[in-house]
């Protein structure tokens, strides 16, 4: 669960620090205060979007950081090994910085993270419900990725996609083979021709560069004789032979360090560059006997240089990237080759199009039972939402052909009042309705969901009175097993919370900060009443603070 968030230079915030308790929390404050900025900095920091909006007027960057416990052998332990990730005494702290000119740095655990890793992460730890997503429910798209998601089936939509994909690929390569066989036919052959003359060129960049080096000596035989026999002469012939002079000032300096001991260190220097001479010397007299100017083997490789680069030319790439040009051309030539033939095409096609087709009919297999078992919770929930008699049903429709999601789009119908015939929940519900569905449906989906925390950003809105009252109860009941953070405007939610924070925004040196204070029980009194009684609080409305929070 969520543990500690600090907060330094987002939005409205200077520096704020916040220790996490378990079971159902609420946020409150006056409208405007800034409650949902708690929200908006968790999302950023678990792979949401950011931009310089983020960071505080003034300021140089907004830092943001969330520690939650995490047991040595969850699914978010496994995550973190298989990232590479440590995972220290039972925590998982997620870091991002955001600076003024919008880039970000992200951290899990003390190590550098991409905001994808980030975001797989937040998925993980943190199920945020906006307090617009019940509006999202308009659209099928959202519907069936919710229902899926509730449903478990998210791994077997990805593999329907998968192979939808690959069913569709073959669809196009065999259609781009019916269609231009005689374009396709003249690209063949030139690859064809093309990969002969590169296998016949038989290029290798090793051999390549012994070959450059070999043509240099090759080509400067003469020269490198000479030079050597010269440097060989100045050695060893002559009055001025370097060896004997060295052999003369090492017999001087051993005469006179008789009276100089200290002379002996240069004498012994002497001596060994006289033994380093002489192993000169037997090397030049070695390599000369190497060199032999040879002008067929200097005609030979002059004519490989020549075949070499003027295939590179031909071709308008270096010489070293010939080899990736032949593996590229042989890969074409397969993929044509493989494409001239639209017989096989066609049975790779249907063998694609059948994978993607039982693929799909075990999701719909999956489906069927999940289907059923969420139109009963959620026409059960409506009941206590003050919607009696009224009806929610997953429809399945098929489709003629498989989709990239499977066989049938799925839509959600509702019949808000009894005796009404079912309808898509776009087309019927009212905007008090939706809320209310709309929660009845993001709360039965946590229920099932394994994400240890749950966060409801204001998705009480449009309901009051005794449905808020169900809400509340709901809600409290999530937080017997999970961590519940709910931002609220409705005393009967808050009301039911185990413990209460209240955010209020003030202004200071002509700047604007918003501040959270954890309530104890006085407190949470006043701001059960003044959420029931507006700006004027009486002893009315604490009394009745105290009964609600009391029940």
């Amino acid at each position: 669960m969520l543990e500690r968030l600090f907060i330094r230079d987002f939005i409205l915030v200077d520096r704020l620090e916040l220790d996490f308790a378990s079971g159902f929390g609420a946020l409150t404050g006056e409208t405007g205060a800034g409650k949902s900025i708690l929200v908006d900095a968790l999302g950023l920091l678990l792979g949401g979007r950011a931009d310089a909006s983020v960071v505080r007027a003034g300021c140089d960057r907004a830092e943001l950081s969330a520690e939650f416990s995490c047991a040595a052998d969850s699914a978010v332990a496994s995550w973190l090994k298989e990232q590479d990730f440590e995972l220290e005494e039972g925590l998982v702290i997620a870091r991002r910085v955001i600076d003024a000119g919008g880039r970000s740095r992200a951290y899990i655990n003390g190590a550098p993270a991409s905001v994808s890793q980030l975001r797989d992460l937040g998925g993980q730890l943190v199920d945020i419900h906006g307090q617009h997503a019940h509006q999202a429910l308009m659209r099928e798209t959202a519907q069936r990725a919710l229902f899926d998601q509730h449903a478990g089936l998210t791994a077997q939509v990805a593999t329907v996609g998968r192979l939808h994909r690959e069913w569709q690929q073959r669809e196009q390569a065999l259609a781009r083979a019916l269609q231009d066989r005689d374009a396709a036919e003249r690209e063949r052959e030139r690859l064809q021709w093309q990969v002969e003359e590169l296998t016949a060129l038989a290029f290798e960049p090793q051999a390549w560069a012994e070959l450059q080096q070999d043509h240099g000596r090759l080509a400067h035989a003469t020269q490198l004789l000479e030079g050597s026999a010269e440097a060989l002469a100045l050695i060893e012939e002559g009055e001025a032979a370097l060896d004997g002079q060295l052999a003369h000032i090492a017999s001087l300096l051993g005469r006179l360090e008789a009276f100089d001991a200290s002379l002996g260190e240069c004498r012994g220097l002497i001596e060994s560059a006289a033994t380093q001479v002489d192993e000169a010397a037997r090397a030049l007299r070695a390599y000369a006997h190497r060199i032999d100017a040879d002008p067929a083997a200097l005609a030979r490789a002059d004519e490989r240089i020549a075949t070499v680069l003027a295939c590179a030319r031909k071709y308008r790439v270096d010489p070293d990237e010939l080899p990736q040009l032949l593996a590229d051309s042989q890969e074409g030539l397969q993929r044509l080759e493989a494409e001239s033939d639209p017989a096989a095409l066609e049975a790779a096609r249907d063998a694609a199009r059948a994978a993607c087709v039982e693929a799909a009919k075990e999701l719909s297999n999956a489906r069927r039972p999940a289907a059923k078992q969420l139109s009963q919770a959620v026409t059960a929930a409506m009941s206590e939402l003050a919607m009696q008699g009224g009806r929610f049903e997953v429809v399945l429709k098929p489709l003629d052909q498989p989709s990239a999601t499977g066989l049938e789009e799925v839509e959600f119908h509702v019949a808000a009042n009894p005796g009404q015939p079912l309808a898509p929940l776009a087309k019927v519900a009212s905007g008090g309705e939706l809320s209310r569905i709309g929660l009845a449906i993001q709360v039965i989906a946590s229920a099932r969901s394994g994400t240890p925390t749950l966060v409801f950003d204001e998705v009480d809105v449009g309901i009051g009175g005794r449905v808020a009252e169900v809400v509340g109860r709901q809600l409290a009941r999530l937080g017997e097993a999970r961590q519940v953070l709910c931002v609220t405007h409705l005393p009967q939610v808050a009301a039911r919370a185990a413990w209460q924070w209240s955010i209020a925004k003030r202004s200071e040196g002509g700047q604007t900060r918003s501040s959270v204070t954890p309530l104890d029980a006085p407190a949470r009194v006043d701001e059960i009443a003044r959420m029931l009684g507006g700006e004027v609080i009486t002893d009315t409305t604490r009394a009745h603070a105290r009964e609600m929070l009391g029940a």
